[in-house]
């Protein structure tokens, strides 16, 4: 999608997971009272900023990084990835018949440059019962997902209203991305 929608970037992955036993590259848990916008922008911009580290490591072609992080905000409380199916479970009800903000934030590293940018969602979930719920998080796809949802997946069916980005809400804002890469072409010589 990324080739397509933006003439032909070539890109490559820079995966970085820990491994059993080592400590994650980049910490994704929240500072105490930190607001889930400033938690969004400072997790993607640290993980560009491994991302960078991690290329250099391995003697890669120098490219710029590109990064984001997604959130789940109901009512200033961050709901993040659910560390069990039990905690998926209790978000998606408390996600149930309301309007949460999902913020994605996008992060673009340069040798010495970095700029990110949020994108915020509203979306509106329809009142679920709790066999659907069961059935959602019995299927996986609640797994490793900020609020306990993937919208371009079956959790589809539970949004009422979309405000914002659909691209934002699946974890890469495409027009925010555009604007960063744009920003990054205008300071680069041609």
């Amino acid at each position: 999608m990324l080739r397509r929608l933006f003439g032909g970037v070539r890109f490559h992955l820079l995966l970085f997971r820990a491994r059993p036993g080592e400590a994650a590259e980049v910490d994704e848990a929240p500072l105490e009272g930190e607001a889930a916008e400033a938690y969004v922008e400072r997790v993607a911009r640290a993980k560009a900023e491994a991302g960078w580290r991690r290329m250099l490591q391995r003697n890669l072609p120098r490219a710029p990084v590109l990064s984001a992080d997604t959130t789940v905000a109901l009512e200033g409380r961050i709901l993040g990835k659910p560390g069990s199916r039990e905690e998926a479970a209790a978000m998606l009800a408390a996600l149930s018949d309301r309007v949460h903000e999902v913020l994605t934030a996008v992060a673009l590293k340069n040798e010495d440059w970095l700029e990110s940018v949020v994108s915020r969602s509203e979306v509106r979930f329809k009142p679920l019962a709790a066999a659907e719920i069961a059935e959602y998080v019995e299927s996986g796809e609640c797994d490793d997902k900020a609020g306990a949802y993937a919208i371009q997946g079956r959790a589809a069916r539970f949004i009422v209203e979309l405000r914002g980005s659909y691209s934002g809400v699946m974890g890469l804002p495409l027009y925010e991305t555009a604007q960063l890469l744009e920003k990054m072409r205008g300071r680069s010589p041609r």
